[in-house]
């Protein structure tokens, strides 16, 4: 329960600093007074978006903190998830938000983010606003109801978990088909792509290597002709007395070798000649054999020109600047085709999971629907004899459950809420013929029947007496005190109504004043005496008078 609220700087609310109580408490105040803004801070408390307009002028920040008892409510499992400390007498949430818009939150004054704020929070307090009652026109919170009162949220988990891997399995199925369906229109085009490549057999280096050939068979006779010449000039065949280069340097190193006995100074010059008259003639007869070799061949060089111009034309068309590139081609290309069957080997063990898991999906399935057909008639009947209660004796309430079309995300059932204020009318959808004061009953009647599975701390109804007075709203406030007591919840309802507030065991004023020039939100639990007082102001309005105070009276004796 929330056994303390602290609110700074927020809206029109300077401080505000207040116990609350356990059990059924009741909060009232005129019209603008400021019970909306304190509902507001308590859903930043709740995670809800922070807005630094919302920030009293000149404050630096505002701040809400709310400090609960949470012994024997069973979360302790989200403190151990998000690694806080856990304090079942004393759990502390407060939320600051920096007037430059920056939020902060903390548990137990630990840092944490909003998301893990909101997620404990939900689990600490509900509040139902005016608004909530279009919940009931909701399908899904009306399965939601049903879910609740079946209390099998472990087999719906299972269910949802399989669900999403299905619808998982689905998109990765579809996503498989369509590759395999883009890569099979082209399968044809790349097979011939490969058979191209794999016919021309590219090799590493070829181009280089045939561009060196074609140049040298291009110019055959220039290089047979140089090649001749200076085989010539070493040897001394072309010279007209016959002398050669290499007979030149051999007649030299000679020379030397004779005047080395008597010029010792010569020697290490005579076997420096020598070694390079052994490395010309090698020279020489490399470049005899060079010259032998070296022939004018057309046929050899009109395959090499086609070989080169069919390489570069492979190049070309395939975008690449290298035969290294059309290898490293060919090689994507058999993986491409490769995978072509893996795809579909795939997509076959996609379909098995599916089948299997809609097959498994389907028995969770049809377990949810019997918790849910079994627990509609349990909501039937406990929201007729709440309804009833609340003055509606001829009301018509049905939960009906039922077949969707294949499975949803919550199962295969649809449950829509059927109402009729009177038996002898038809109960239609509760959207289409409940007025605002029957909607605001029944979603009464349905939050004290879910609030015995919720568990749920704290519960805070605001004007949820709308549209209803009188006998029905003293019906309305003795359900809300019996959730207080039979669930043991701690509801506080905001109200206008003095039915309603007279059956608060505590009661909160709302009330706005002027300081220095501003007006300012603040809020005070009244005694026996102001109680009175206020509910006569409900009843007669801002004149008191003698027979509104002993009706307010009589309204806080009515047991």
């Amino acid at each position: 329960m929330l056994r303390h609220l602290t609110i700074n700087n927020y809206v029109l609310i300077e401080a505000l600093d207040i116990d609350l109580q356990p059990g059924f408490s009741v909060m009232t105040g005129e019209t603008g007074a400021g019970k909306s803004i304190i509902l507001g801070a308590l859903g930043l408390l709740m995670g809800q978006r922070a807005d630094s307009q919302s920030i009293m002028p000149r404050a630096s920040k505002c701040t809400v903190e709310g400090i609960f008892d949470i012994e024997g409510y069973g979360i302790q499992d989200l403190f151990e998830e998000n690694e806080l400390d856990y304090e079942p007498s004393e759990c502390i949430l407060r939320r600051e938000v920096a007037a430059n818009g920056k939020s902060r939150a903390f548990v137990n004054d630990s840092p944490v983010g909003v998301a893990v704020l909101r997620q404990i929070a939900l689990r600490l307090l509900d509040i139902h606003s005016q608004h909530s009652n279009l919940l009931l026109e909701n399908p899904a919170f009306q399965l939601g109801i049903v879910d609740t009162v079946a209390d099998h949220a472990d087999l719906f988990g299972q269910y949802r978990e399989l669900y999403a891997r299905i619808i998982e399995a689905r998109r990765q199925l579809r996503e498989a088909e369509e590759n395999l369906a883009r890569r099979q229109s082209d399968e044809e085009y790349l097979r011939y792509q490969l058979e191209q490549l794999d016919e021309f057999k590219p090799q590493p280096g070829e181009d280089e290597e045939l561009r060196q050939l074609q140049s040298a068979l291009s110019h055959a006779e220039d290089i047979k002709i140089a090649l001749s010449g200076i085989d010539a000039l070493l040897n001394g065949s072309d010279s007209e007395d016959g002398v050669g280069a290499i007979n030149v340097l051999r007649r030299s190193s000679q020379a030397m070798q004779q005047i080395a006995r008597v010029y010792p100074a010569i020697e290490d010059y005579q076997q420096r000649l020598e070694s390079v008259v052994i490395e010309v003639r090698d020279i020489a007869g490399d470049i005899c054999s060079l010259a032998e070799d070296v022939e004018y061949n057309p046929s050899r060089l009109q395959q090499v020109t086609e070989r080169l111009d069919n390489l570069f034309s492979l190049e070309q068309k395939h975008h690449v600047g290298s035969s290294e590139d059309l290898i490293a081609l060919a090689d994507d290309i058999r993986s491409q085709l490769a995978s072509l069957a893996d795809s579909a080997d795939n997509i076959q063990a996609l379909r098995q999971q599916i089948s299997i898991g809609t097959e498994q999906a389907t028995e969770l399935a049809t377990k949810l629907s019997a918790g849910r057909t079994k627990a509609a008639k349990q909501v039937e009947k406990l929201v007729k004899e709440t309804l009833v209660a609340m003055d509606m004796p001829t009301v018509v309430f049905n939960a009906n459950v039922e077949k969707a079309v294949g499975l949803q995300p919550s199962g295969m059932d649809i449950v829509t809420f059927l109402f009729s204020a009177n038996k002898s009318i038809a109960p239609r959808p509760l959207a289409d013929v409940a007025s605002g004061g029957e909607m605001s009953r029944v979603m009464l009647a349905l939050k004290a029947l879910t609030s015995k599975q919720t568990h749920l701390p704290t519960i805070i109804f605001d004007e949820i007496d709308t549209g209803v007075s009188g006998k029905v709203a003293s019906s309305m406030a003795q359900i809300m005190a019996q959730m207080s007591s039979g669930a043991g919840q701690q509801v506080l309802a905001i109200t206008h109504l003095p039915q309603i507030a007279a059956k608060g065991n505590a009661h909160y004023f709302v009330y706005k004043d002027e300081v220095g020039g501003r007006t300012l939100t603040h809020i005070r639990q009244l005694d026996s005496e102001q109680r009175i007082t206020e509910l006569a102001h409900m009843l007669s309005g801002s004149t008191v008078t003698e027979a509104a105070m002993e009706n307010a009276r009589q309204l806080l004796n009515e047991e």
